[in-house]
């Protein structure tokens, strides 16, 4: 007859992944001409759980490089624009998500500007990012225990550790 343990664990109940597309406007002092460069910094996120959804709550700094006055002057302009993204997930295994389940969130790929526009004295940009969620909670794994002899191999007393014994060292090997 064979028994069985259940051992309670954490593990990965749902995961999931998101390409995201968002559009940010930049107001500039300067009508501007051209863009020269755009990067984006500090990006921090974070996300909470609800009802199989993960809401994800970041931000991140947008630094833009343009021209003005007819080309002939250069500035960049920092701002710091925020994003909410909500992503639903598919539970494994009738899990269920409790209070105690945890929610890690990963930048699989870094906001980057893939279209830029200029338009009178603004700058819209748009920017693509993919986030991957990995809801971890409590699971269930039920063990089959078997119960056999131990499988030590019984020492007497009376056995020497090693086989060989001090009669059996060769004179030769003393003399230094």
């Amino acid at each position: 007859m064979s028994n069985y343990k259940e051992i309670v664990t954490k593990a990965v109940i749902g995961k999931a992944k998101k390409i995201t597309h968002n559009e940010f406007e930049m107001i500039c002092e300067e009508k501007p001409d051209t863009v020269l460069g755009c990067w984006i910094i500090n990006h921090t996120f974070k996300g909470t759980n609800s009802n199989n959804k993960v809401s994800i709550n970041g931000d991140f700094d947008i630094n833009v490089w343009y021209s003005f006055d007819n080309d002939t002057k250069t500035k960049v302009k920092t701002e710091k624009y925020n994003y909410d993204d909500i992503m639903s997930l598919s539970l494994k295994d009738n899990a269920i998500l409790d209070n105690e389940s945890e929610v890690i969130v990963r930048s699989l790929k870094q906001p980057t500007v893939t279209d830029v526009k200029i338009v009178d004295n603004s700058i819209y940009l748009k920017v693509e990012k993919e986030l991957g969620v990995e809801l971890v909670g409590n699971a269930k794994i039920k063990v089959n225990i078997l119960e056999e002899d131990d499988d030590y191999e019984v020492l007497s007393e009376n056995e020497s550790l090693s086989e060989n014994s001090i009669d059996d060292i060769k004179e030769e090997f003393l003399d230094a």
